[in-house]
């Protein structure tokens, strides 16, 4: 029997995890007392029922009693139980406007701010985070995107690695992304902006990525920035860094910008270790 506990912070997509491994064919069972975990699987172990995956969602509802699971997965294990601990999170920047979207309350929160509820939930799920088999930062993430993820985990047996790396192409007019970790600014390189047939084109058009990296120094920049990134990337994981954003910025975020950030992108695509995902932030912006 596999039992994944499902836990994290509030805001973070524990209830659509839930809902994507039920559909996988796991029972799913939510805010399980924590003291009523070992006798749930020692009678779904020894009935004659077919379960042969189990979910339970384990959060902050249960903050008074969350100090005894280390010791109830200990055991378990010590059992023989097979269990995963599956944590998602996010930014608080990003739990704070899903808040603010749904108005709901933060469970610590009581009566006074959100930020106050998410500091102190991190604070009680700190040592979680440093038990989990997996790690899933949903900040970037759409719900199709955390579906696949955790189909290719618990399906599919692949490989999960902890570490997702977005690389995000933008234009400094519109303002750099507020969750950037790198930004790296290209307008030093030549803009196709100013030649009439490829202004209304993109960087994923090939005239504007052939007239872009046609030029010196836009190829030194991609090696020394994908040698720079390699270099950081293994160091940023040995530290428990689960996402990692590089921002690509130009003028308006459509001809440069995008090139490089491709660029960057089909250089590490093949690279094992972390996951990799890309994003035109303001490619369709004064079209």
């Amino acid at each position: 029997m596999q039992i994944v506990i499902v836990t994290g912070m509030s805001g973070a997509g524990k209830t659509a995890a839930l809902k994507f491994l039920e559909d996988f064919g796991f029972y799913c069972v939510d805010n399980l007392p924590i003291p009523l975990i070992t006798k749930f699987v020692e009678l779904a172990v020894n009935s004659q029922s077919s379960l042969q995956n189990v979910a339970l969602g384990i959060d902050i509802r249960n903050h008074e009693m969350l100090p005894r699971l280390k010791t109830v997965i200990e055991n378990l294990k010590q059992d023989h139980v097979s269990v995963r601990v599956l944590y998602l999170d996010a930014s608080d920047e990003c739990l704070l406007k899903r808040y603010k979207e749904t108005r709901r309350s933060h469970p610590l929160a009581a009566n006074s701010r959100v930020e106050y509820g998410i500091e102190k939930e991190r604070e009680i799920l700190g040592f979680l985070l440093e038990k989990a088999d997996y790690v899933i930062n949903t900040s970037q993430l759409l719900t199709r995107e955390l579906r696949e993820m955790l189909e290719d985990i618990f399906l599919k047996g692949e490989n999960y690695e902890n570490l997702i790396v977005t690389v995000v192409s933008f234009g400094f007019k519109y303002g750099i992304p507020m969750d950037a970790d790198l930004v790296f600014d290209v307008r030093f390189l030549p803009n196709p902006f100013y030649f009439e047939e490829m202004r209304p084109l993109t960087g994923n058009d090939a005239m504007v990525r052939d007239y872009v990296m046609q030029w010196p120094q836009a190829k030194e920049f991609e090696q020394k920035l994908t040698d720079m990134i390699r270099f950081l990337i293994p160091n940023y994981i040995s530290e428990g860094k689960t996402q990692l954003i590089i921002g690509i910025g130009c003028t308006g975020g459509k001809h440069r910008s995008v090139t490089i950030a491709n660029a960057l992108y089909h250089q590490l695509e093949n690279d094992d270790g972390y996951g990799l995902r890309i994003e035109h932030r303001d490619i369709d912006k004064h079209k």
